[in-house]
């Protein structure tokens, strides 16, 4: 099946090296026939089976998913992981308060007793990975409608899964690739204790902040350590004190002779999504609709955090996670924007649509001819759609807490109006839930929130989707959207921990009755009825129709126009390659390729919140205290190289030529945001920590040696 897959592919592809080394993100499993000759002869020290193989150890066996929306990487036999500072943002911030505010001041555990729980946080590695195109195609033929085809896919998929997974504690995910042209299966185990062990103060972590996110130069040391418990047979198992440090079969090198330009390098990691073969009605839709309006609402929450945040500790702390997911796409939706524009993505796209409509003429192939009209007229009927659902999404779903913890009690209330009694378990799991979210929650931050939100939605949103709350605020209110946040916040119980959790205390009929009266909750109720029963069931069926038609699009392109084709980021373990390399962001600039501590000294700046730096560690730098770190006397502190990555793969190890951790990925360059859509091989840079400035800080910053002495180091 594999060498069906890699001779089929292998025709498709003309496999331009310059390019290549620059652009995509590979499956570990096609290496060998697809990439390993090109990457050896970039510089490549390794074979295809060092790096991904089924029966022996390889680098896949230290690589993993951290909680599901980052990577990690094993870096000792005592399960120590690496990831990035923002990835653990969430956890630092959990364990963090006014008397010990880890944010501000960093943590690092003096010995195992000492690493925190987090509930929630999972560890998982790849066991094996398979293509299962045919299995999942068994018995999809073209006599079944639509719905019958997908009926089958689905059956198929789950049927797979589980004959891969019987009678282990594995579990099996399949993902379609190409728009559902190819499927590949990967079998996956994942470990559930994972433990909070270090992690920098925020002005090492996030040292730059907002104003240097997504940009060139940096000086972050953007990292975090935790580690994977297991059970006394080393096997996945729930948090108990009794569980022990993993015994990792496989651990990451870490190499300390720095790194050069056009030194060869990888990114093994998880790749979230990529939409490089996307029409242009699609990008001209991202670009000029749907970016515009997603940045303005997340601009409106950025300045009311922010003001409130500079005036309280406490509300800093308990929005600092809030903030950073904020603020991080926005951002990059702004870097996406300017980087379309710069390569003029939508007119590339229509000169390549049109050469495919040319070549799907002489085809004689009446599907192809019919995919670009057809995806033109779906993206139309989209476009009002994907714009009411922005604005609930990231009003209603993301920006509104009082909303999100309103929904919680939804799924009870049917049950306790009938009569219903909960057992404890169900309570206390509630009460938790409760009190975790207020833990976050700041009443007068999130009322204003709400008057400039609701605002926004009813003002803003189209008209034809908006829901009966606008409705009734317009009318009943005379959109007076301030009177209306004091009736909600006047009379509701949810902006009050005590009063949701007395509401715990007698959780009944009366419980429910209470609930369905309460301002806050009907709010919620109408913004997620109108979204499920108006927006939802539309925009998913045109949704469907699209992929439908880019299935075909995409596969007539392979067909019709031969060129670089590889899978969409999904999420699954991808391989990047390319080199250490400087770039040109624009006439007469020109960045070389890494950083120094000389260059953290000449950003500190007291007065900038993002700018600040502990007074040791300037007095460390000011001393060139670098220990065995420095080269030619400097620290070097971050690096770019030419790999093609996206979100997700936050965390995930640079390695060198020798599979030898070199570096940290932790960001792209301002220039290079675009990515996702299109990518600029002259342009865009992933950017990493350098592995010797993450050794620095963690020995001769904050002392924690026996972290050091867990690792193997190639000096």
């Amino acid at each position: 099946m594999i060498k069906k897959l890699a001779t089929f592919l292998t025709a498709l592809l003309v496999l331009n090296t310059a390019n290549i080394a620059k652009e995509g993100m590979w499956l570990p499993l096609l290496l060998k026939s697809l990439n390993e000759s090109d990457m050896q002869t970039m510089g490549l020290k390794l074979t295809a089976e060092d790096i991904y193989n089924v029966n022996n150890s390889s680098l896949k066996d230290a690589i993993i998913s951290f909680g599901g929306f980052c990577t990690g990487e094993i870096i000792s036999n005592k399960g120590l992981i690496l990831t990035n500072h923002h990835c653990g943002y969430g956890q630092i911030q959990y364990h963090s308060s006014v008397e010990n505010d880890y944010l501000t001041d960093g943590y690092w555990a003096k010995d195992f007793s000492e690493e925190l729980p987090n509930a929630g946080l999972t560890a998982t590695f790849i066991v094996r990975m398979e293509e299962v195109t045919d299995q999942v195609m068994d018995s999809v033929g073209v006599e079944l409608t639509d719905e019958e085809r997908d009926r089958q896919i689905k059956k198929n998929i789950k049927r797979i899964g589980e004959e891969a997974t019987e009678g282990t504690n594995y579990e099996a995910v399949i993902k379609p690739f190409f728009y559902g042209n190819q499927y590949f299966m990967y079998v996956t185990k994942t470990y559930k204790d994972v433990r909070l062990v270090g992690a920098p103060p925020s002005s090492i972590g996030k040292f730059g902040g907002d104003e240097d996110n997504w940009m060139w130069p940096r000086h972050t040391g953007d990292f975090s350590m935790f580690r994977i418990y297991a059970g006394a047979d080393n096997e996945p198992a729930e948090y108990s004190e009794e569980n022990v440090p993993y015994k990792a079969p496989r651990a990451l090198k870490v190499s300390t002779k720095g790194v050069a330009k056009g030194d060869f390098t990888m990114v093994y990691g998880f790749p979230g999504r990529t939409q490089q073969y996307l029409t242009s009605y699609a990008v001209n839709q991202i670009k000029n609709i749907e970016n515009p309006a997603m940045i303005d609402i997340r601009r409106t929450i950025l300045n009311i955090m922010d003001r409130n945040m500079r005036q309280s500790d406490e509300v800093r702390i308990k929005y600092s996670a809030k903030y950073a997911r904020v603020s991080n796409y926005w951002k990059k939706w702004i870097g996406e924007n300017r980087g379309l524009d710069r390569l003029d993505a939508i007119e590339v796209k229509m000169e390549k649509e049109k050469a495919f409509q040319i070549a799907a003429m002489k085809s004689d192939n009446e599907a192809y001819e019919l995919a670009l009209p057809e995806l033109k007229k779906l993206y139309e009927q989209l476009e009002d759609l994907a714009l009411a659902r922005d604005y609930f999404i990231e009003i209603a779903y993301r920006g509104l807490d009082i909303v999100s913890i309103a929904r919680t009690f939804r799924a009870d209330i049917t049950d306790l109006s009938a009569g219903k009694e909960f057992d404890q378990a169900h309570i206390d799991g509630l009460r938790n839930r409760v009190k975790r979210f207020y833990k976050d929650y700041d009443k007068n931050l999130d009322k204003e929130l709400f008057t400039k939100l609701m605002h926004k939605y009813g003002t803003e949103a189209p008209k034809k989707f908006m829901p009966d709350v606008v409705k009734k605020i317009n009318g009943k209110y005379k959109g007076h959207y301030p009177a209306f946040t004091d009736m909600v916040y006047g009379k509701t119980i949810f902006d009050n921990k005590e009063e949701v959790l007395e509401l715990l205390e007698n959780y009944n009929k009366g419980a429910a009755k209470k609930l369905l009266k309460d301002p806050a909750y009907q709010v919620s109720e109408n913004l997620w009825s109108n979204y499920l029963n108006n927006i939802s069931p539309e925009y998913n069926r045109i949704n469907d129709d699209i992929d439908k038609w880019s299935k075909i699009y995409v596969k007539g392109m392979q067909e019709l126009l031969p060129g670089t084709y590889y899978p969409d980021a999904n999420s699954t373990l991808r391989l990047a390659y390319g080199q250490v390399d400087t770039y040109e962001p624009r006439d007469a600039v020109k960045y070389d390729y890494f950083t120094t501590a000389t260059g953290i000294l000449e950003k500190y700046d007291p007065a900038n919140k993002d700018f600040v730096l502990p007074a040791d560690m300037i007095e460390l730098i000011n001393n060139k205290d670098f220990g065995g770190y420095a080269e030619n006397d400097e620290l070097h502190v971050c690096f770019i190289s030419s790999n093609h990555t996206t979100g997700g793969n936050s965390g995930s190890p640079v390695l060198n030529a020798n599979g030898e951790l070199i570096g940290l990925n932790f960001d792209r360059n301002w220039e290079g945001t675009m990515s996702d859509i299109m990518y600029d091989p002259d342009k865009c840079r992933n950017i990493a920590v350098d592995a010797r400035y993450i050794l620095w800080v963690v020995d001769k910053y904050a002392g924690a040696t026996r972290l050091i002495d867990e690792m193997e180091l190639v000096k």
